[in-house]
């Protein structure tokens, strides 16, 4: 990788028009590890330029050329899925077995995923006297975060790309250089110019630009619902098309016939899977009141097993959180549950035994936790859990659903009928039963303030297609 002080517009790596650059640090060792360049708006106009000026030609290619774009970039990428599992490893802290066995993979699935469905889609149908088309929405601009970039970056520029839609990338500064491979990919696997433009930065100057831009037809969005509401208000003057996938603060309900022995193990390695930042992470487990002791127990034993230390060791299970400000703001929140009055189980502030250097953070659980505590309604985006009781399974879909958030929910059940019940009464975009996983082919987005829109598979694609009636069309 040879570009990381370049931007990538017009199918061709160009200098920044202002000599100003972002340090990018290690979490693990809090050594910079190099520089990326800092756009401004006017980096962001040459490269809305360039998306503009290809949408004509690019919006009516063929489903076939779209198809066969689509897998010189699934081979380009897997030739280089090594290289973006390092990559990911060194700049957001996660170990490198999950780089090599989630995060890479995660990023082929929407590429793969979004393949097949172009394959099938139906851009046009008849409804009577009409015909119904199916368009891209225009010049795109994505903001995407550093806790699961690839995913994040693949599933929106996969389906733009399906769609017909010509875009623009600002990937997080706190880990960009994954981004850059991927604009790396693209070039080698024929992207045609101003199709595909990078242009890294801030969120302030460079996000904001993109969300305001009279040339942008969509914004699409994710990370945290504070940064979600500024793109929103950026974006609303040009009414353009806003999709967002904003935080969450998921409850993990644990009903009364559901195996705890096999359920809390899975479900507390599952929230400390990437050092907690995840948008989905279980951080709310409810459990009946009368098994609480039980639940903690479990819940304690278990993340006091897993290895947290050095990414690039094997044996590693969770690396560090991603940056200074991240592992304060984790240590701010935890420091609040204890002074909130909830139990430390385990865990609790300050790094973890024999690690001096790097953004650790012990896996920590919290019992007996309210949920008015500020620890059970705001994302903390960190290794903590929060158990909380419920009398009755009317109080469990009370207190699941008494958030601002409504992105996923987790049921588990001894009887999945039961859990499906239990499903149909969470208000939030996914609920996983029974340790189900994240699949790329179901839609994934969120109620409330979790944002609005849907990404991945058929649903991904629908967000970059406008729908047009041509009425009259046939006899």
């Amino acid at each position: 990788m040879t570009n990381r002080a370049q931007f990538y517009i017009n199918g061709e790596w160009v200098e920044p028009l202002a000599n100003q650059a972002l340090e990018v640090i290690n979490p693990a060792t809090e050594a910079i590890i190099d520089s990326v360049a800092a756009g401004n708006p006017k980096d962001v106009d040459k490269a809305v330029a360039a998306a503009k000026s290809a949408f004509d030609s690019y919006s009516r290619t063929s489903r076939e050329e779209r198809i066969e774009l689509l897998e010189n970039i699934i081979d380009h990428y897997k030739a280089r899925s090594d290289e973006i599992a390092v990559t990911i490893s060194e700049e957001m802290g996660a170990p490198i077995n999950l780089a090599h066995s989630a995060q890479v993979p995660m990023g082929l699935d929407h590429l793969t995923t979004t393949l097949d469905v172009l394959r099938e889609f139906k851009f046009e149908e008849d409804l009577g006297s009409s015909r119904i088309m199916r368009e891209p929405v225009g010049v795109c601009g994505f903001i995407t975060p550093w806790n699961w970039p690839m995913n994040q970056i693949t599933c929106k520029v996969a389906p733009a790309l399906a769609a017909g839609c010509t875009m623009i990338l600002k990937p997080s500064e706190v880990a960009p250089f994954n981004a850059i491979l991927f604009a790396e990919i693209l070039d080698a696997a024929g992207v045609p110019p101003g199709v595909f433009n990078l242009v890294s930065g801030e969120g302030p100057t460079v996000g904001a630009a993109l969300a305001s831009h009279p040339d942008i037809d969509m914004v699409s969005f994710t990370g945290s619902t504070r940064a979600g509401i500024e793109v929103a208000r950026n974006a609303a003057p040009t009414v353009k098309r806003v999709a967002q996938e904003l935080g969450g603060k998921s409850a993990n309900i644990l009903l009364d016939d559901a195996d705890f022995q096999e359920a809390i193990p899975r479900d507390v390695s599952w929230l400390c899977t990437n050092s907690g930042q995840s948008c989905i992470a279980p951080s709310r487990m409810l459990v009946p009141e009368s098994r609480m002791e039980e639940a903690a127990a479990i819940a304690r034993e278990t993340a006091e097993g897993v290895k947290v230390g050095d990414p690039n060791a094997t044996d590693t299970t969770m690396g560090p959180v991603v940056s200074e400000s991240q592992f304060n703001r984790v240590q701010d929140l935890i420091q609040v549950g204890i002074d909130e009055g909830a139990e430390l189980v385990t865990g609790g502030v300050g790094r973890p035994d024999g690690l001096s250097v790097g953004y650790y953070v012990k896996p920590t659980v919290f019992s007996r936790v309210n949920n008015e505590m500020k620890i059970a309604r705001q994302e903390i985006f960190g290794p903590v859990l929060s158990l909380i009781s419920y009398a009755d399974e009317e109080d469990a879909v009370r207190i699941a659903n008494d958030t601002v958030y409504g992105l996923s929910g987790y049921i588990s059940s001894g009887n999945l009928e039961h859990a499906q019940a239990v499903a149909r009464r969470i208000r939030t975009g996914n609920v996983y039963l029974n340790g189900a996983m994240p699949s790329s082919e179901a839609p994934f987005g969120g109620y409330k303030q979790s944002g609005n829109g849907r990404e991945a598979g058929r649903y991904g694609l629908e967000e970059f297609l406008e729908v047009k009636a041509v009425m009259g069309y046939s006899n």
